[in-house]
């Protein structure tokens, strides 16, 4: 989640975007121990700046007021690995692969908005990739790599066929075509949040918009479309789209996930849920959060799916847990189906929203379990 709020989310960071708040120390971490993160509203206190490639375990503590989000990023803001929605008061785990030496930043994000307070991280020498020493976990990545690739080329065409829609200013086949659309890109969220500033360009909401940033892609249609009436600029806006999906589609096809990638992904997709689609704030215009819902979960499942011959056979308990899971949260959904998509959002009632928060809190908690078993 490259830009996102909450209700319990403050605005505005100001001052603490800065580098020095987050350094804790020059001890390193290659003895193995998680690395512990302290973070508040003000600091990001960090308890090893160095570490070995290979697996790399964060231990994020908010002993702020605000929620919170940890990264690690590699040059150019490349996402190796995030953790949201952390509330005051609790911890949460990352754990990373890092093969390859070089310089890193860690980040936490008090309020889920902004650059973050950043420190400069080292990973020292070199680790065999996981996906290259286990056969089932380079299968994974291949298998999950192959799903990626033909979303990506789906939301391509899908996006290129809305943009003509409304830059042809057919609002009825434009508004259509709108949650159909993103659902291709809701599935492969956590690949492409990865690359800087592409997300925020693609899928940036009005209420999370920084001060002198444009708002672009898809909620700047959608509210031309369901608010405002299309406006003099819908046209160019349509293009950006258009020229920002196709730079998603290139990047995402190149990029080489790990295995970590694809368990952290499927906690990242159901974070997307319970902090955007269960409250209403991700589609505040046409309201079809429950399409991007959906989504969201295909995509968590698809990953789950790719990993599952290496989570079977570690622990099976965990894949009866997850999938049973899965499943509730299907039923749930099975539930609000209209024609060939959803309810609005508005149509659910307030007891029917707490169920659909009550399943993926449940869900969650194994899915979040699987980082740790694919990194045995």
């Amino acid at each position: 989640m490259t830009l996102r709020k909450t209700p319990l989310a403050a605005a505005g960071l100001g001052a603490l975007l800065v580098l020095s708040a987050c350094s804790g120390g020059d001890q390193n971490a290659a003895a193995g121990g998680p690395i512990t993160v302290d973070a508040t509203d003000t600091a990001c206190t960090v308890s090893a700046t160095t570490a070995n490639a290979g697996n790399v375990t964060f231990e994020v503590t908010n002993k702020g007021t605000k929620v919170t989000e940890f990264y690690l990023y590699a040059e150019g803001d490349r996402i190796m690995g995030e953790v949201e929605n952390i509330a005051p008061g609790l911890t949460r785990k990352l754990t990373v692969e890092v093969p390859e030496a070089g310089t890193y930043q860690t980040a936490c994000k008090p309020g889920m908005t902004g650059d973050g307070i950043r420190g400069a991280f080292t990973v020292t020498g070199g680790a065999t990739r996981q996906a290259d020493a286990n056969t089932k976990l380079g299968d994974a990545t291949k298998s999950y790599a192959t799903y990626v690739a033909s979303q990506s080329d789906a939301l391509l065409t899908e996006t290129q066929k809305f943009a003509d829609a409304v830059k042809s200013g057919k609002v009825d086949d434009a508004k259509a075509r709108y949650a159909p659309t993103r659902v291709y890109y809701e599935r492969i969220e956590p690949v492409a949040e990865k690359f800087g500033d592409l997300d925020p360009a693609i899928d940036v909401r009005e209420a999370d918009l920084e001060e002198g940033q444009q708002f672009t892609g898809f909620h700047r249609l959608e509210k031309d479309l369901w608010v405002t009436g299309l406006q003099a600029d819908s046209a160019q806006v349509a293009d950006k789209l258009v020229a920002d999906v196709t730079t998603l589609v290139t990047q995402a096809k190149a990029i080489q996930l790990t295995p970590l990638d694809l368990a952290n992904g499927a906690k990242e997709l159901l974070d997307e849920v319970a902090t955007g689609k269960i409250t209403g704030e991700e589609e505040i215009f046409s309201h079809t959060d429950l399409w991007d819902f959906q989504a969201n979960l295909d995509g968590s499942e698809a990953a789950i799916q790719a990993l599952r011959p290496v989570l079977a056979e570690r622990d099976p308990q965990l894949v009866s847990e997850v999938d049973a899971q899965f499943k509730n949260v299907q039923t749930l959904l099975d539930a609000q189906r209209a024609g060939d998509g959803f309810k609005y959002y508005t149509e659910l009632s307030q007891d029917q929203i707490r169920e659909f928060a009550s399943a993926v809190d449940a869900l969650s908690e194994p899915l979040s379990r699987t980082a740790e078993v694919v990194a045995q």
